[in-house]
């Protein structure tokens, strides 16, 4: 398998590049507004809320696939979890175990660190990733609806 690891600045062209595809797939190709830039200061910055890990690909510079996450904190259990906020591998590398290395590693980030869970959303047509986040004993959280301010809603609300 290939290197899985913690990302690095040199990796923020590539994880913009995985997110436009897992945009591509999700059926929102227009919704990416993200830039290096701004990964950069998320990721690396001085205080950063969020973190990735990548699968390098066969070619240096390129990446098979990318878990970017960010720190959750259960008021019930007293202690943080993560929320996967994306997890992405690239067709040509599906099948190949990357996907379950990158949910393991983040699973073990958990259980190291005396985290509580690890959750993330899925879209309801995404059988396949469905299929797969089940064979690992996921469950879905039956009874609950994720919501979302954003744009002129958030504003009007602030």
């Amino acid at each position: 398998m290939s290197l899985l690891r913690a990302a690095e600045p040199s990796d923020l062209r590539e994880i913009l590049r995985l997110i436009v595809e897992l945009a591509v797939y999700e059926k929102e190709p227009d919704a990416v507004v993200a830039t290096e830039d701004g990964l950069r200061s998320a990721l690396f910055g001085e205080s950063p809320a969020v973190f990735a890990l990548v699968v390098d690909g066969p070619e240096e510079g390129t990446l098979a696939g990318v878990a970017l996450w960010y720190l959750t904190f259960s008021t019930w259990e007293g202690v943080h979890g993560i929320h996967l906020e994306d997890l992405y591998v690239r067709p040509a590398f599906r099948g190949s175990g990357y996907g379950k290395a990158l949910l393991t590693r983040l699973a073990a980030i958990c259980v190291e660190r005396g985290y509580a869970r690890l959750e993330w959303a899925v879209l309801d047509w995404n059988d396949p990733a469905i299929g797969f986040y089940k064979s690992l004993g996921a469950v879905p959280l039956d009874g609950w609806s994720t919501f979302r301010l954003d744009g002129d809603a958030l504003t009007q609300t602030a």
